[in-house]
């Protein structure tokens, strides 16, 4: 598993209109490896070597441990607005996973995709062979979101990388 500082910082674009209070990765603000940008300011990271995580691209794998995670942050409607911005990164797409996450959308039905950011960075991680010790720490789901995808977690932890 490759470790946090032997490939560059995982970047969150995280849309105004995103509340903190709600937003899953919250808890990594301030963390070292992880770089929080306003929608739609940039940081100062050259994302030259980075893929985003979308919909519809190849899946992340091992070969993609050595470039930069993107992940845009807000809800599905306003991420999708926030796309264009970065449609010249190339799209990697997640594997199957089930979300623990509990939400309530009075308003949309979201995507049989749909997990919650910080279940997305741990699947990404773990897909790319990253260390994902301690991301799910401050969930009360976490444990649940590992019981639902512990045969993933598996298979991806025994493939030949």
């Amino acid at each position: 598993m490759t470790e946090q500082g032997e490939f560059p910082p995982t970047i969150f674009v995280v849309h105004p209109k995103e509340k903190r209070s709600k937003c899953s990765v919250e808890p990594l603000r301030g963390t070292e490896g992880f770089s929080f940008w306003k929608f739609p300011k940039q940081g100062d990271e050259p994302i030259s070597s980075y893929v985003r995580l979308g919909i519809g691209g190849p899946e992340l794998t091992a070969a993609d441990a050595k470039n930069g995670l993107l992940i845009l942050d807000g809800t599905w409607r306003l991420a999708e607005k926030m796309e264009q911005d970065y449609q010249d990164l190339p799209i990697r797409s997640l594997s199957n996973w089930q979300t623990a996450y509990p939400r309530k959308s009075k308003l949309f039905e979201d995507p049989c995709e749909g997990l919650a950011t910080v279940e997305a960075l741990f699947a990404a991680y773990h897909q790319m062979g990253h260390n994902t010790d301690g991301l799910l720490d401050h969930y009360y789901w976490g444990d649940e979101f590992l019981k639902l995808n512990q045969s993933r977690i598996a298979e991806l932890s025994t493939s030949p990388e």
